[in-house]
């Protein structure tokens, strides 16, 4: 699980270990007795890359539907798992779980279990960057014990991909003058320069219409009319993402405060943030800037290429 994760752009350092156990100071000889799993803990800047983006990576290494283990390795200190270190990661990791199992990409359910992190031990020196220390051992183990052949046949069910990749390329190809010309003043200050409007004299904080709203600049659904609520700040709030796998979030420090930035996945747009103060049941409150926003009506949801949604609003 090392190797993976030390490429990524934003990982500080991986570390292979033991967690989740009740007793002290577990070895490699003992680890499993005392109730340890193997872990690998990851030190990231969040500012470069999202706990979002990490599961995302850990998905695709793993076989999330096996209680027993992973591939040739067998035993409870073998299962999967994410440990988490507080509430909004708690939030994430079950949400992408979620979408996970939403997926249709696996016939059996989803197992993998979403744990509150306790006291991480650092493995036995040669256990870590055994990839590097021990290169043929590695990549004979690799081949041995199945997990590419799963997870290459798991994963090219994926049709969704290319389709992605090219938009990725798409929006990417935008110089910041392109950018520029197709954005208004405000909106170019609010989804590039992680600006904020002003409230109660913006677009859509009162917006009462049936429908979605899509990211100004490349189009991807974000949130649904029916997930808006009036939360008396003055700009549009809701209680969820119409499509969670078009949202990042990652921690924006300030001088006094640390608060969680949202940004579009495929434009990384800056949307606004998210915050633990929102009704019932999940509590949250996603405040967004309309001017990072276009409302599509609903009855113009097909026309605009979003027919998808159509059925979202029917009887309502």
């Amino acid at each position: 699980m090392q190797p993976p994760f030390e490429r990524l752009n934003g990982v500080v350092d991986v570390v292979s270990g033991y967690t989740g156990g009740t007793a002290d100071n577990p070895t490699y000889e003992d680890y499993s007795e005392k109730g340890h799993i193997e872990a690998v803990q990851i030190t990231y800047d969040p500012s470069k890359i999202a706990y979002s983006e990490l599961l995302e990576v850990f998905w695709r290494q793993i076989d999330p539907t096996d209680p027993g283990g992973q591939f040739v390795d067998r035993g409870p200190q073998y299962r999967s798992a994410v440990f988490y270190h507080n509430e909004d990661q708690k939030r994430i990791a079950e949400r992408s779980k979620q979408e996970l199992g939403k997926s249709a990409r696996y016939d059996k359910p989803i197992v993998t279990e979403i744990i509150k992190a306790s006291i991480f031990y650092k493995a036995e020196e040669y256990h870590q960057d055994y990839d590097k220390k021990n290169p043929i051992r590695y990549k004979f183990y690799r081949l041995n014990a199945g997990r590419d052949q799963y997870l290459g046949k798991v994963w090219s069910r994926d049709k969704d991909q290319k389709d992605l990749k090219e938009n990725r390329q798409r929006h990417n190809k935008l110089s910041k003058e392109e950018t520029k010309k197709m954005l208004s003043p405000l909106q170019y200050a609010v989804t590039q320069e992680n600006g904020t409007e002003s409230p109660f004299h913006n677009e859509y904080w009162n917006n009462e219409r049936q429908g979605i709203y899509v990211d100004v600049v490349s189009g991807e659904p974000l949130f649904s009319s029916l997930d808006k609520f009036d939360s008396g700040t003055g700009w549009p709030s809701f209680t969820k993402p119409l499509e969670a796998g078009n949202i990042i979030e990652r921690q924006d420090k300030g001088f006094f405060t640390t608060r969680t930035e949202v940004r579009s996945r495929e434009a990384d747009s800056h949307l606004g943030h998210v915050f633990n103060d929102g009704p019932t049941p999940a509590g949250l409150r996603y405040c967004m800037n309309s001017a990072a926003l276009r409302f599509i009506p609903k009855e113009d949801l097909d026309k605009e290429g979003y027919g998808q949604y159509e059925k979202l609003f029917e009887n309502k």
